[in-house]
């Protein structure tokens, strides 16, 4: 029987921060409405995947931000406020229906279907509009963020809805102001994320989460390029080596992730929480874009040549992928000072080794071999400085799933979803 089942279904939302110092872990609802993001993303991946060129990686870029801002909201809302009553499960349900129609529409989001995907993303702006009402009128203590957020989103939807009405390319002109509306309305009044806190271990997860969702696009990206052929060895080292990618990204990811940056927003410090939660939109893309890449050199490695568009996209995504990397290591407070520059000062320069070797015209194995060597050798690297660590400091790092720590608090340990959860 569901807890929700054993108490009144209607429940009012509470600061779950706060009230509670029990450990949380990701529901599964909140599970669930994940996968309607895999669908999105996959979608995405596919629009880049049929236009290959700077003005079709634009497009990728621009239509990734209200689908990742839609996966946010939802989750920075509930890390704060659920408690997973009736409500907020058909609040939800709309939420994934609003999603599903972001990502049916998404193909053509530029072009036949710009209207269904405008109303659609204003959907998912009014429900989350709704959530804070609610917030508003429950939790006394949460109506400064409530305000904010229920006068920031209402814009940004009002935009979008004005969008239908005005032809390209204001529409789209529209559509970008909007969009710097919603990433800016969190940004109003920084002292509340201090006040109004996430929950921090609940939040890092969710982050985890969703990369994982788009890691799997990365992988799927060497599946379909071998599939759309006759393969022989050299497609399929050519996918071993992108999986080997993937594999690289999740390493040195989830080893050096914790959650120190949002404590330190907790703590007053909340330019650091916002650079970790805003930097991990260039890293979702880049691993989506890197899925791609793959797709296309493993598809096109019979013709023995490389195309520059695909080699550009590979090596364009794996460069965006280091790069936020970099960031999220400069702001993990519980690494050592000297250990954190020489780990992002690692990233940068495989940035620089990426950039020339996606600039020569390389067949697609060496090319591949090198981007490979590049991400594995900073698995290398990590491995080594971890290991030049102090016994303290080797200590922090987590015994089972393998991420560092900021605290010894079993609360605050960040682990796999619960399903007592």
């Amino acid at each position: 029987m569901s807890p929700t089942s054993q108490r009144n279904p209607w429940q009012p939302p509470r600061l779950r921060s706060i009230e509670t110092d029990s450990e949380r872990h990701a529901s599964w609802l909140e599970l669930f409405f994940d996968l309607v993001f895999v669908v999105a993303v996959s979608e995405l991946s596919h629009y880049l995947s049929t236009h290959i060129s700077l003005q079709g990686f634009l497009i990728f870029v621009g239509l990734f931000l209200p689908i990742w801002w839609s996966w946010i909201g939802a989750t920075f809302y509930a890390t704060r406020f659920d408690t997973d009553d009736l409500g907020h499960r058909l609040l939800t349900l709309l939420q994934i229906a609003a999603v599903a129609a972001l990502a049916v529409n998404v193909y053509e989001a530029t072009g036949a279907t710009a209207v269904g995907f405008a109303l659609a993303y204003a959907t998912v702006r009014l429900i989350t509009i709704a959530e804070y009402i609610r917030v508003w009128l429950s939790v006394e203590q949460a109506r400064p963020l409530a305000r904010i957020y229920v006068r920031g989103f209402s814009l940004a939807m009002s935009l979008w809805v004005i969008s239908v009405f005005v032809p390209p390319p204001q529409r789209f002109i529209l559509w970008g102001m909007a969009m710097v509306v919603d990433f800016l309305t969190p940004l109003v009044d920084r002292r509340l994320i201090t006040r109004i806190p996430v929950d921090v271990s609940h939040a890092t997860e969710r982050m985890g989460l969703f990369t994982i969702i788009v890691l799997g696009e990365a992988v799927l990206g060497a599946v379909r390029g071998v599939s759309e052929q006759e393969w022989n060895w050299l497609s399929a080292l050519i996918a071993f080596l992108g999986l080997s990618i993937a594999f690289s990204f999740w390493w040195i990811y989830f080893d050096s992730m914790d959650n120190s940056p949002l404590q330190a927003a907790k703590a007053g410090d909340a330019k650091t929480g916002f650079v970790w939660l805003y930097i991990h939109l260039a890293l979702v893309i880049g691993l989506a874009g890197t899925g791609v890449g793959v797709e296309k050199i493993v598809a096109g490695s019979m013709a023995g040549s490389l195309d520059s568009s695909a080699r550009w996209v590979l090596g364009g995504s794996v460069v965006i992928c280091l790069l936020a990397m970099a960031v999220l290591h400069g702001v993990t407070a519980s690494l050592a000072e000297r250990h954190r520059k020489m780990l992002s000062l690692y990233r940068l320069l495989a940035v620089a080794f990426a950039l020339v070797m996606t600039s020569l015209p390389l067949p697609p194995l060496v090319f591949m071999g090198l981007i490979a060597a590049t991400c594995l050798v900073q698995v290398g690297l990590e491995l080594l400085r971890s290991h030049q660590l102090e016994p303290e400091q080797r200590a922090m790092l987590a015994s089972g799933s393998g991420l560092l720590l900021d605290t010894d608090r079993p609360e605050d340990h960040p682990h796999p979803p619960d399903p007592r959860a």
